[in-house]
């Protein structure tokens, strides 16, 4: 059985040969109905923040105005939090940001900082497992306590030193022109694929347990939800694993299949506002996996002080913004959620707050991941 645990399945040669992506003030295409252009402080930092923040950004200054992320996010992502951030420290002239596979960015900067001469600054991946490993790792993260720490909730923090940039939640995507009726959960979706078993064999997509995406948010379903197996043991029958929410709601608009759960709900929200109604997402009223994206300094950080800004950033209310902009979903209470923009808030709105699953940043026993995903797969037929 292959799965994703260390040692980290290794880099392709595509990936090693992917260049990174640099973005300069201003980039990223603007929504149908962008919203309202964030206010941002030029250069100075807010009150509660320590009085000797000026050193740090002073630090920053002479570092060359130079930022490297490695990271799995998308550039339309970070086009908004570039430009933002980029607006409150003008000298920070070249920020790059590569899009890696959710795994491969850690075996990247792993054997990078084997060798002692990686360029990354810092670390962006919503694969929890994989980043509980790599923060265990000695000599991985710079330590550092952010001045926003205590204005996020508690799940701001997934790891000592590794912060939530964002928490995307999961969704039930389907083809409205092929899919009678609207899911509403996995229970729903369960019921509406019962009157008629035979037409949708293979018809359904999740997310591959064998990946460390996959794995996390099926596991903090079921460990969360376990009732819900009932479910998926007749839902999984029907079903056939995909690598990522791309490749599933690509499949899903085509007709190859007519739904998908378990689908990122960042990557959607611009594909169902494009679809002319074609494809459509709904949150599981049976519980919602709510997955943190994490964000850590990488130990040996060409440009630290420059990186502890950028994290400060990103988990401010200025942040929290851009990032709501870029197509992620912010969870600060005061950022309201508005045309274009996602929030944790309105998810709890949808579901319910009891409704929510936050998936934990904790390595799970490989002996339980082993058995998990043998009853996965199995009910999946592979």
């Amino acid at each position: 059985m292959t799965t994703f645990h260390p040692p980290f399945r290794a880099l392709g040669a595509a990936v090693l040969a992917l260049g990174l992506l640099t973005a300069c003030g201003g980039g990223g295409g603007e929504a149908a109905k962008a919203p309202p252009p964030n206010r941002i402080a030029t250069g100075q930092a807010p009150s509660y923040y320590p009085a000797d923040y000026a050193r740090l950004m002073e630090a920053s200054r002479k570092e060359g105005g130079t930022l490297t992320i490695y990271s799995n996010t998308d550039q339309e992502n970070w086009a908004p939090i570039f430009r933002d951030f980029q607006k409150k420290y003008p000298w920070v002239t070249k920020l790059a940001a590569n899009n890696l596979d959710s795994d491969e960015v850690f075996q990247r900067v792993l054997s990078e900082q084997a060798t002692g001469s990686s360029p990354a600054d810092l670390v962006v991946s919503n694969a929890a497992q994989a980043w509980a490993d790599f923060a265990a790792r000695p000599g991985t993260l710079t330590e550092y306590a952010s001045p926003e720490k205590d204005k996020l909730p508690d799940f701001g923090e997934l790891l000592p030193h590794v912060y939530a940039m964002s928490i995307d939640p999961l969704s039930i995507a389907y083809n409205t022109s092929l899919l009678p009726g609207k899911p509403t959960g996995l229970k729903s979706l369960a019921a509406i694929l019962a009157k008629d078993p035979a037409q949708y064999k293979s018809k359904i997509t999740t997310r591959d347990v064998s990946g460390a995406f996959g794995f996390t948010v099926s596991h903090a379903f079921a460990e969360a939800r376990p009732e819900s197996w009932a479910s998926l043991q007749s839902v999984l029958p029907l079903a056939r694993p995909e690598t990522s929410s791309g490749t599933q709601m690509e499949k899903i608009i085509s007709g190859e299949y007519v739904a998908g759960f378990f689908v990122s709900a960042a990557p959607a929200y611009p594909v169902v506002a494009k679809s002319g109604g074609l494809l459509a997402i709904s949150f599981l009223d049976d519980g919602t996996v709510a997955l943190p994206r994490g964000i850590g300094i990488a130990a040996g950080a060409p440009h630290p002080a420059t990186s502890k800004l950028f994290v400060d950033f990103v988990l401010s209310q200025e942040g929290q913004r851009a990032v709501a902009e870029g197509g992620l979903t912010s969870y600060r209470d005061d950022v309201p959620a508005a045309d274009g923009l996602h929030t944790y808030q309105e998810l709890v709105k949808a579901v319910g707050e009891a409704n929510v699953i936050v998936a934990r940043y904790t390595k799970v026993p490989d002996a339980e991941v082993e058995s998990f995903t043998d009853k996965w797969n199995g009910l999946l037929g592979r």
